[in-house]
């Protein structure tokens, strides 16, 4: 039952995908399904001619008894054809597919598609984040769904000291990225400056024309007092901030789980998201829901949590009890284990 997890780049980057892989593949190892590190080029998901060929000749070097887990980034971009060539099994590990996110160019997105389509004819098995991508995969790209199992990420249970700060501090946790929505969050809170709060955006700088964008519309919109980017946090510094927090709000344009969602539930926060992806079935009726791009309905749901002491109390309450039920990380390992041991034994 031995097998290879293929991440491109740094493993340990703090974005949902990342945390996820890299938490499965360390504890993976400790329930007894040993499972190396293999580490890829660092440019995908469009890598040049010579890091496809880097990456095709490394993972035909994996032993053909040895299961590769080959994350989507990879999985979606790389040559289908040369693909066919790797003799070991293959896993893909599909958070959602690449050319269904947003801003990028149209061309691009189609070929993304029609090339994670060709890609996973390949795969032995499929792992997913959650039944949204599930039912995404073989409604739209043709997987088999007898090959697809969803592993929906595990969570370890924070400590809770909650110490909200006052104004009331709303936050947003989320790479900044056209994806993640934080310029419509930005516009919906421009709409409520009468109201006290404050803000913090939370995550990396995923491209630097966005991120300028971001601040700039910031300064526009007159909030460079009230809103502060604070980039990537670790782990200690992100447990306090949502504990100083009395409100969560992500206005993404698309999800194949969103993470931060339930690490906000975790806290008890009140969550304010979009009717979007696999969003609603991970927030249940623990939030509110928003059309995407609606900032002006995005403005009125923080008004009224900001408002309505009762309603934020109600809505954290919710939270929590949404939040007893995620699964741990040995959860979400165990079930990867099994679909380790199952492409074992078909080959």
């Amino acid at each position: 039952m031995k097998a290879a997890f293929a991440i491109p780049g740094d493993k340990d980057r703090r974005t949902g995908g990342f945390i996820y892989e890299a938490t499965v593949l360390r504890v993976l190892n400790e329930i007894g399904c040993p499972t190396a590190h293999l580490e890829l080029r660092d440019s995908f998901p469009e890598p040049p001619a010579a890091d496809m060929v880097a990456t095709l000749d490394t993972l035909r070097a994996v032993p053909r008894d040895q299961a590769i887990i080959l994350d989507g980034l990879v999985y979606g971009a790389i040559d289908p054809d040369g693909l066919a060539t790797v003799p070991a099994p293959l896993i893909a590990m599909i958070h959602h597919p690449l050319g269904l996110e947003t801003g990028i160019d149209p061309a691009l997105a189609q070929h993304l598609l029609a090339n994670e389509a060709a890609a996973l004819q390949h795969a032995s098995a499929i792992v997913v984040p959650s039944p949204h991508t599930a039912d995404i995969l073989s409604a739209q790209f043709g997987a088999d769904p007898a090959k697809i199992t969803i592993a929906l990420p595990g969570f370890d249970r924070p400590i809770r000291d909650p110490h909200p700060q006052n104004p009331p501090l709303i936050i947003s946790v989320g790479i900044l990225a056209d994806r993640k929505g934080h310029d419509v969050l930005l516009a919906a809170l421009a709409q409520i400056k009468d109201v006290p709060w404050q803000a913090e955006i939370i995550g990396k700088q995923h491209d630097p024309g966005t991120a300028k964008a971001l601040l700039e519309h910031r300064d526009q919109l007159g909030l460079s007092d009230r809103v502060s980017f604070l980039g990537e946090a670790d782990k200690d510094t992100l447990n306090n901030r949502y504990n100083a927090a009395s409100i969560f709000a992500l206005a993404t344009r698309y999800e194949g789980y969103g993470m931060v969602l339930s690490e906000a539930m975790l806290y008890g926060l009140p969550v304010v998201s979009t009717q979007t992806g696999a969003v609603p079935e991970t927030v249940g009726e623990a939030g509110v829901l928003v059309p995407v791009n609606d900032a002006d309905a995005l403005g009125k749901v923080l008004r009224d949590l900001l408002s309505d002491d009762a309603m934020q109390e109600d809505f954290g309450q919710r939270s929590l009890a949404k939040s007893a039920s995620l699964p741990t990380w040995e959860d979400t390992a165990r079930i990867m284990a099994n679909v380790i041991a199952q492409v074992h034994g078909a080959v």
